[in-house]
């Protein structure tokens, strides 16, 4: 029996190595991933490039501290702004900590104000970690069931409503931040208009608020661009990351502009790991691979053609209530919990999720293939047909 604490209900497989978009168990049996650790392995498994750079950077040095500068974490920031667009960067080791952050700089700004309370409106159906303070900002009662008392400071309104945050921001003068995720992925992959993305900044402007952006499972060029938020044209005042950065490696960012930059001076944040050498090296390498090998336009073709071919394979399947998402971060809803999918894709050699236990979540690498696609939608849909016909 193990000794690792019982907090996830495992799946009873072993994974021993894994290649491009294929991963292989402790038997010698091979699977298609379509989660890549839940939107993690950007680059899929053993890419060469980030396998010799790892390697590498390991022979060289694979901590220092932040008390002194880190050169590779320094370049990681410069090319993190170039990208986003955004002033700064604090480097952490999770989406967690990352939003921690996030949430540190919010109310930090709001004291700077003179409000002596500051909140920050959060979203239903949100996820954004498990940590106290991002718990209390995640929009989950199961989630959050057992851990009270929670964090105070945080007002939740329905995702999509802008009447919502106008009718808060009528009676609580203490809002410093707005916090949400361009596409909710743990919520069911739940995307809005992009006109309620750019109302939630204009909301943020007229009333001096800071836009937060959780962009730890929608980033790193996922939906077909770096950030969700530049499918929606908007520039945040915070944007968070991790997952996806450093394919892998552990790895969390908090980046800020306008408002929220340069708020942070010495002593007010901290990480011992954050940003190290390693961390910093496997992420420069996981945007030079995407870049040299035009990942992002990949994304968005790949998840079209997912959501296509899925789409004509389940036409007119009873029980499919929708098909939806953006580049690879794909939902497919269906009218009934559907969490035993999960254990029969992966008895067919699939690795796929369920989330908001009627969602299908799919989060292939971004080097996903034609071939793959192909291969994903005729395995997996038949496992749906069969599991509705039941």
């Amino acid at each position: 029996m193990s000794h690792v604490m019982n907090t996830y209900a495992r799946l009873p497989v072993t994974f021993s190595h894994g290649k491009g978009c294929r991963i292989t168990d402790t038997e010698g049996k091979e699977y298609l991933d379509a989660l890549s650790g839940i939107a993690v392995s950007t680059l899929g498994h053993a890419h060469p490039r980030l396998v010799d750079a790892i390697a590498a950077q390991a022979g060289r040095m694979l901590h220092t501290s932040n008390l002194y500068r880190i050169r590779e974490q320094e370049q990681l920031a410069d090319k993190l702004c170039e990208l986003s667009g955004m002033q700064e960067v604090f480097f952490g080791n999770s989406g967690a900590e990352a939003n921690e952050a996030a949430i540190k700089l919010a109310r930090f700004y709001g004291h700077k104000k003179g409000v002596e309370l500051p909140t920050i409106v959060v979203m239903e159906k949100a996820f954004h970690g498990r940590t106290m303070a991002t718990l209390s900002a995640t929009g989950n009662r199961k989630t959050q069931a057992g851990f009270e008392p929670l964090v105070s400071g945080f007002v939740r309104v329905p995702y999509g409503d802008l009447n919502a945050i106008r009718a808060v921001a009528e009676h609580n003068k203490n809002i410093v931040a707005v916090m949400l995720e361009i596409i909710q992925g743990e919520g069911g992959i739940h995307l809005a208009d992009p006109v309620y993305y750019r109302g939630v900044r204009e909301l943020c402007d007229a009333h001096d608020w800071m836009m937060i952006c959780d962009e730890v499972q929608c980033g790193m060029g996922r939906t077909g661009k770096w950030f969700g938020y530049q499918q929606a044209g908007v520039l945040p005042d915070v944007a968070t990351l991790a997952k996806g950065l450093a394919s892998g490696v552990a790895i969390g960012a908090c980046m800020a502009s306008g408002k929220a930059a340069g708020l942070f001076g010495p002593g007010n944040h901290g990480s011992t790991f954050g940003g190290n050498p390693l961390a910093s090296t496997a992420a420069l390498t996981t945007i030079a691979v995407m870049e040299e090998e035009g990942l992002l336009d990949n994304a968005a073709r790949i998840g079209s053609l997912i959501r296509q071919l899925f789409g004509e394979a389940l036409a007119g399947v009873a029980g499919v209530v929708d098909i939806r998402g953006h580049g690879l971060m794909i939902g497919i809803e269906l009218d009934r919990p559907c969490g035993e999918l999960v254990g029969k894709a992966l008895s067919e050699g699939l690795l796929i999720n369920v989330t908001s236990e009627k969602i299908i979540r799919l989060l292939p690498p971004l080097i996903f293939s034609d071939d793959d696609a192909r291969e994903l939608v005729a395995r997996t849909a038949p496992l749906i047909k069969d599991f509705l016909a039941a």
